[in-house]
């Protein structure tokens, strides 16, 4: 099993920014024998799970969803088995529950690709 953990929601003014943060852990993860890929997406309410940002655990590469592009920054500390998402220049429209997600192997931006999820957490954008 593979256990995430999310922190560092809140709410913002529109305009300034927020790091969320993503632990995992679990006995069955061992990225140094299974490669993984990381991913943050989000959920407003009534609306679907969207891809915000990927990364691959164990080579660094990232992908972001063009409404993200050039405002967050996803990244990784390998030996502290985490993963953050840096949110800056936030818009009332990045409003939403934020999901961090694995998967083993290849990336996705499906959501229904990925395999572990955590519970979740808030950001409120107010204009």
């Amino acid at each position: 099993q593979v256990q995430l953990v999310e922190s560092g929601g809140g709410l913002v003014q529109a305009g300034g920014s927020l790091r969320l943060s993503c632990l995992v852990s679990g006995p069955t993860f061992r990225p140094y024998i299974t490669p993984y890929t990381m991913a943050w997406f989000r959920q407003a309410p009534g609306k679907d799970r969207d891809f915000v940002a990927l990364i691959s655990w164990s080579g660094g590469t990232t992908y972001y969803a063009d409404s993200v592009k050039g405002r967050f920054t996803i990244s990784r500390e390998y030996a502290k088995s985490t993963m953050h998402l840096q949110m800056n220049s936030l818009h009332s429209e990045d409003t939403a529950v934020y999901y961090c997600a694995a998967r083993e192997r290849g990336s996705s931006v499906l959501p229904g690709q990925y395999n572990y999820w955590g519970q979740g957490t808030q950001v409120t954008v107010s204009s």
